[in-house]
């Protein structure tokens, strides 16, 4: 694989007395789609969580094109080009779109013009929406919002929980597209995702989390074709 632009080395993560991820290590090359598929309860998003900062790890590290930002405020991480689209969306459903996505751009200091453009080239239902509430919208303009929110602060790596939660197969298959885009235009991404589907689909690499440890790994084409893979995640 090509450089290695996240590093995670033997991640542990506890709540409580419970293990929720038991030792996992894997690379996110640069500039490539990753893909961790698993079951709920698997550790997908604790793993996430943690890279955002938001969940400390009880063991192992997270670096950053070699930068060891095990445990870092969420901030710090965001300021190193990390950032996360939480599963849920979580905007903010009383600021207009134009206010969500400036939210996203809360460290920067610059003008905000050109990635204001940038995302309504990506998202035109976001432009025609400027002035709504972000409450108000669909369920599929309400993600939508949240990866535009998470790309005003010009990340290296997005990190996305489950973007098709909840939507309908139309809203969903736009989505992807919008994903593969983000990816073509130089970002890297880390994706976890129910439909697995779709997102082995669309993924160089991915990895199967089952109770915490990872169990396989291979290209989004392999595991596509791999017979467990099939019976236990895609339904055939």
């Amino acid at each position: 694989m090509s450089d290695v632009m996240l590093k995670i080395e033997d991640l542990r993560i506890n709540y409580g007395g419970i293990e929720a991820v038991k030792g996992i290590s894997f690379d996110v090359p640069q500039g490539k789609i990753v893909t961790l598929i698993g079951a709920n309860g698997a550790g997908k998003s604790s793993t996430l969580r943690s890279i955002a900062g938001i969940v400390k790890p009880s063991g192992g590290k997270i670096r950053l094109n070699g930068e060891d930002i095990t445990g870092k405020a969420p901030n710090y991480i965001v300021s190193k080009g990390i950032t996360l689209v939480p599963e849920g969306r979580r905007i903010f459903p009383d600021l207009t779109v134009a206010e969500n996505l400036r939210v996203g751009a809360y460290l920067r200091k610059d003008d905000l013009t050109q990635d204001m453009e940038r995302v309504y080239t990506l998202f035109p239902r976001l432009k025609e929406r400027e002035w709504q509430a972000g409450g108000t919208l669909s369920g599929g303009e309400q993600q939508m919002l949240a990866v535009a929110r998470a790309l005003m602060s010009r990340p290296k790596l997005i990190m996305m929980d489950e973007p098709s939660l909840g939507l309908a197969p139309l809203v969903v298959r736009g989505i992807f597209d919008i994903i593969k885009t983000i990816n073509a235009e130089g970002t890297t991404v880390l994706l976890i995702e129910q439909n697995a589907n779709m997102a082995l689909k669309i993924a160089d690499w991915g990895f199967v989390l089952e109770t915490g440890r990872i169990t396989k790994q291979g290209t989004g084409a392999e595991l596509l074709n791999d017979a467990s893979v099939k019976e236990a995640y895609l339904g055939t």
